[in-house]
């Protein structure tokens, strides 16, 4: 039983970063940073777990423009 509350405070932790990850990811790459370079690197940064999506939302989204 123990094993098992374990597995769900552990997932209910790490499920969130996920999910912020994957859409960081997504959203990068949906963005235009100017050159292909940039757009790697921030993709790049997105992908990173648990710390990427919080550097890309509070540097990298402002800095690209989003594609129509």
């Amino acid at each position: 039983m123990e094993e098992l509350q374990t597995t769900l405070v552990f997932l209910a932790l790490c499920v969130p970063f996920l999910v912020a990850t994957v859409w960081a990811v997504v959203d990068a790459s949906q963005r235009d940073f100017g050159s292909a370079g940039r757009k790697a690197t921030w993709w790049i940064i997105a992908s990173v777990p648990f710390v990427g999506f919080i550097v890309y939302v509070a540097f990298g989204m402002r800095r690209g423009r989003k594609l129509q």
